[in-house]
């Protein structure tokens, strides 16, 4: 039974160390310092180090070159969908999102992309 007790403070520790490292992940992966201002970027190095992670490599969708519209484009971006996590306007500001769903509604398929 003493066991039992000790399984479950140390699944929620865990669980708290796991969400607490996913929290931090997103400013490390664009390599940003907490509290940091970032610069405005370009589209396609925000679609390069945020978006093409997952899109294009057999993790979700190929989005370039489907004409998806830029207002779902912004709406997923800022939400969520499935399995695509949503983010806010510290990781990718009001101005990139429009810049850059307007970059994926015109933008050209690319050959070396695969996807689901």
């Amino acid at each position: 039974m003493s066991e039992s007790i000790h399984c479950v403070p140390r699944r929620a520790i865990i669980a708290v160390l796991a969400l607490s490292a996913t929290a931090l992940a997103a400013p490390l992966l664009a390599g940003q310092k907490l509290g940091e201002v970032q610069g405005q970027r370009s589209p396609d190095e925000i679609y390069a180090k945020t978006c093409g992670y997952c899109h294009g490599r057999n993790v979700g969708p190929i989005i370039l070159g489907r004409a998806l519209p830029a207002d779902t484009v912004k709406h997923i971006v800022r939400h969520g969908q499935n399995g695509m996590p949503a983010f806010r306007p510290t990781e990718v500001t009001p101005a990139e999102l429009d810049a850059l769903a307007t970059w994926v509604e015109k933008s050209a398929a690319r050959k070396q992309e695969h996807g689901q």
